[in-house]
């Protein structure tokens, strides 16, 4: 896309109330999509061909009508009309930046709404999901973190993003042909970096990204998903043990008293608990290394000081450090740090051996920046002096 492209926005349809009595077939596990197919009539001994018949139609097809299903016989498929529908949330609007990111506001059952985020890049294409309606961590620097949590997302809802993208990219191979036959794929990895904290709601995530994984449908390598957390260490393991996706901390500081006021849960699971079940997580996942992102906030936690401080506290795990320049919000209490302070953070990280990446701000003239997401029903702004003192910064 140009550099000088517009923005723009596409308004669609509000989505349809599921009928009464209809399963979503969406979010459901390979073990869960059997069983139910078994309570509604399908002979148990057929129910493992069925789920497998189903399954490649909606996660490798992207097929929402039974009636394209044309390998089950015309009975079955009405058989399944009358009781199950594949619907994924839907698209309100979409905006594209010029530098090409998208981001959708998508609505979800009960008329809530979130945001998601697509990042075209020349060698892959990000899609950035979330969890949560709203947020319940409050971190300082974090505009949804002003946004109340309202719930957590089913495993459809979540799962059903990636599903939505997909559409929106019109990237479903056509039946018959293998996901790997359709060519450089444009949605090639999944960060949870959206809306909410994904291990608040660790059941519903882990069920979207083992059928995300599952390499009859969408089939992305665990290697090419990757969770961002904020340090619920308890589920840190469980994480390792039931994904085995590639893991992100958002770190932001290296001290206590600087993490307790920009990621509250620090209060909780302070930075030695933290890094404590950080050094089990590669050898538990088998994944490489662990990413630590680290927002750049002019005079908070910049200086060449918690650079070093920062090398020493990772010491012995396996890490690259993203660094990401504080993409501003109105009202926000911090300021992006100067260019050249950033990269002489970088080049301390950098001498010690460790990769430190400073992260390109994507989709700011949407607001689809890391940090930016805030659905547009929770769009009321507190008053910078508000968001100040709840900071620790009155």
């Amino acid at each position: 896309m140009p550099s000088d492209a517009p923005i723009t926005q596409d308004v669609v349809t509000i989505p349809r109330k599921l009928p009464d009595g209809h399963v979503n077939i969406v979010g459901l596990t390979r073990a869960k999509l059997r069983e139910v197919l078994i309570e509604n009539g399908t002979p148990e001994k057929q129910a493992k061909m069925r789920v497998n018949q189903i399954w490649q139609w909606v996660y490798q097809w992207g097929v929402r009508d039974f009636a394209e299903m044309t390998n089950l016989s015309k009975t079955y498929r009405a058989d399944l009309a009358e009781k199950f529908v594949i619907e994924i949330p839907e698209m309100v609007s979409r905006q594209i930046s010029a530098d090409g990111t998208r981001k959708y506001l998508v609505r979800i059952a009960g008329g809530h709404e979130v945001e998601v985020v697509y990042i075209p890049e020349t060698d892959r294409g990000t899609l950035c999901v979330s969890s949560q309606v709203g947020c319940t961590l409050t971190c300082s620097f974090c505009h949804t973190g002003t946004q109340k949590l309202v719930r957590n997302l089913t495993a459809g809802e979540i799962v059903g993003q990636i599903m939505m993208a997909r559409d929106d990219l019109d990237e479903w191979p056509q039946p018959g042909v293998g996901t790997g036959d359709a060519g450089p794929r444009l949605l090639s990895n999944v960060v949870l970096m959206g809306m909410g904290e994904p291990l608040y709601n660790f059941d519903n995530v882990r069920d979207a990204m083992k059928i995300a994984m599952d390499n009859e449908g969408i089939s992305l390598s665990r290697r090419r998903i990757t969770l961002s957390t904020s340090g619920v260490v308890p589920e840190i393991a469980k994480t390792a043990e039931e994904i085995g996706c590639m893991l992100a901390i958002s770190f932001h500081a290296t001290t206590d008293e600087v993490r307790d006021k920009l990621v509250p849960i620090n209060k909780r699971w302070n930075i030695e608990a933290l890094l404590a079940a950080l050094k089990a997580y590669p050898k538990l996942s088998n994944s490489e290394r662990i990413t630590f992102e680290y927002v750049m906030l002019k005079d908070v936690n910049d200086s060449d000081d918690d650079a070093r401080r920062l090398v020493r506290l990772i010491e012995g795990i396996p890490a690259k450090i993203n660094l990401i320049p504080f993409n501003e919000w109105p009202g926000s209490p911090y300021q992006r740090s100067d260019w050249s302070q950033i990269k002489s953070f970088a080049d301390v990280i950098y001498k010690a051996g460790y990769a430190s990446p400073i992260r390109k701000p994507r989709g700011e003239d949407i607001m689809a920046a890391c940090g930016q997401l805030k659905s547009a029903t929770e769009r009321a702004r507190k008053s910078r002096k508000q968001i100040e003192a709840e900071a620790g910064l009155g």
